[in-house]
Order: C-alpha cells, then structure tokens, then sequence
C-alpha cells in the first residue's frame, strides 16, 4: 500500500478536506467525516507512521467533541462552523471510535472510548437511513466493550435495525426494492448494516431485507460486468434512469464493503466476485475505462466525469481509495489462510 500521499495530505492538525488537483488546499479545512475515515485507514497501517497518524485524527476527533455527545463536523479558518454537522457524520465518527476503542495504543484506545460512551444518547436519536446504519455498525463492534450495559447497545441496533426494515417495507414496490424513493451516496452502508445484524444475532428478517435490497441495487450497478455508481447529478429517482455521472470514489468503497458483508452473511461467492469488481473500478474497469488511482502523487481522482476524471485528488478519494485496498488485502490474506489450513 502507497501512504506517500495520505502523509502529504495530513498536517499537524488532521487531514485536510480538499486538493487543487495533488496540492492539499488548507483553506478548505478538516471535517470529521474525513478524519474518522483516515482514523480506519491508519489503524490498518500496522506500523509507527500508522499509530503517529491514528493519535492525529483521534485527537481531531477529541476536539470536535461536544459535551453533549455529538461532533462538529467543519473547522477551517481556525473556527468550528456551526449547521454542518450532518447525522452522516455522527454516524461514522461513531463507527470509527468503535474501532479505535479495541486498538492495542492505549493513547488512541482511551479517546476513544469516552467519546463512543458519551454518544450513545445522541446515536440512538438518529433519524436517517445511512446514520442509522453506520450506527448499527458501530454498536455491534461496541457490545463486547460495554461488559453488561453491551445488552443495551444490541437493543439500540436492534432498534435502528427495526427501523431500516420498516422504511423498506413502505418503499419498496414493483421494480424497486429500496429504503427511499431515491438512491444516492454510499448506498451500500445500509444492506451492510443489515447483513451485520443478522451475522451477530441471526435476525431473519434483516437477513431478507439486506439480500433483497442488495440483490436490486448489485444487479442495476453490475449490469455490464464492471460496477457503475450513480451518478450525483440528480441521483437514482424512482422510475427514472440512473444518471452516469459523476461517479465517486466512495460510493466504490461503500458497494466493496457490502458484497464483504453480504459474502460473510451469505457464504455466496458471487459477492466476492463482486467486490473484486468493485476494487477494479479505482483501477480503471470502469465507465471512462480509466483509473482512478494516480501511481505519481499516490492519490485518488475525485471522480470519474463525462469528459474523463477530475484531476482534483482530496482526502475523501483517497481515503476511499487506501480502505478498500486494505480491506481487499485483509480478506484475501484471510481466504488464502483458510485454504491453507483447511477452515
């Protein structure tokens, strides 16, 4: 894995949001949507510069903390900004701390800990789909952290859960089988969730709602042998055609951790076939049939656009980037071990 440009792009304070084509802009600022993706990525790092990064965006994190429990998602110009902190954001810096507060730093573990008891209140009073599924995630890594009160962090799931099932049911109809009446970002996080929750408790339901809902989205997105993100001007609206562009980085990512989730919760091995083509879209098995990964700078186009890519290369790309080559890596060395030993 190439981290020359994930150290470009962090200073002293996190990582920054946005790149003039490979020249990190400070202007633009840190978010916590950023730095809680970064935390994940330099945690998997394994080494001295993985642990000096993970400290940075923990600390980030630490300091966009309210005592309320929630995240301040945008500083720039040396001030929070106020009404720009997304339950989206929530979501992930919750799923993040989640990780972080099993890590063998005791520095970064004892952030991360504090933070992950103190949004509790706040995660359970989550409204939409997405937020509610990087929740989900984040309580299923927690319950073993929490000792006795881990019982009441499966209830919160199991709620959240409850909740995506319901949505589904009153949106779902002839020809779409989805949580809302439009599909855009990220998509994946939600069967992901789902599939999740039925691996750690075994709810059918959930295991029904993530297969069906995940088999719509994997057929329309995979229909012509490599993956195909909606596009973000104008999004998928019911009974429309999904729009072609632009195509992001993240919504690459998303789709690669779904067909894991669905592969461990399924043990159906066109998931894995799948998250390999997903992987192959940064690497040019895509649309444009151009890759997105820049070997110079060791970056990440922001996306693919009609004219070709744009040559822009922020943290949200890369960050996308680097994960899903970790975790391709970590489930082939897993698969291979398998094999090996005969599991």
């Amino acid at each position: 894995m190439d981290y020359r440009y994930l150290e470009k792009m962090t200073d002293r304070t996190a990582i920054i949001q946005f790149a003039v084509q490979d020249q990190p802009d400070r202007k633009s600022g840190y978010t916590v949507d950023d730095n809680a993706r970064a935390l994940l990525v330099a945690l998997k790092m394994e080494d001295e510069k993985g642990e000096e990064l993970a400290k940075i965006y923990i600390r980030f994190l630490k300091d966009s903390f309210l005592p309320e429990g929630r995240w301040r998602n945008l500083r720039s110009e040396e001030r929070w900004h106020a009404n720009l902190d997304s339950e989206d954001c929530q979501g992930r810096a919750f799923l993040a701390c989640s990780i972080a507060a099993a890590s063998d730093h005791e520095e970064i573990r004892g952030l991360a800990f504090p933070m992950l008891e103190k949004a509790l209140p706040a995660v359970s009073r989550l409204q939409f789909p997405r937020a509610k599924a990087y929740a989900v995630l984040g309580l299923i890594n927690s319950i073993s952290l929490f000792g006795r009160k881990g019982e009441q962090l499966a209830e919160m799931a199991g709620e959240h859960c409850e909740n995506l099932i319901y949505l589904y049911n009153r949106c779902k109809g002839r020809g779409w089988y989805w949580f809302e009446d439009t599909i855009t970002y990220c998509n994946g996080i939600i069967p992901q969730a789902l599939f999740a929750y039925y691996c750690y408790c075994s709810d059918r339901r959930a295991y029904l709602t993530a297969r069906e809902s995940f088999s719509f989205l994997c057929d329309h997105l995979f229909a012509k042998g490599y993956l195909n993100i909606v596009g973000n001007r104008g999004w998928w609206r019911r009974g429309e055609k999904i729009p072609k562009f632009d195509q992001q980085p993240v919504d690459a990512c998303s789709m690669l951790l779904a067909c894991q989730e669905a592969y461990l919760a399924t043990g159906d091995k066109a998931y894995r076939d799948l998250a390999q083509l997903a992987y192959q879209w940064y690497l040019g098995k895509n649309i444009n049939k151009l890759p997105l990964y820049n070997k110079e700078t060791g970056g990440c186009y922001d996306a693919l656009t009609p004219e070709g890519v744009n040559l822009n290369q922020g943290a949200e790309a890369l960050l996308s980037w680097l994960y899903s080559g970790q975790m391709m890596k970590e489930w082939q060395g897993s698969e291979t071990a398998a094999v090996s030993t005969g599991g």
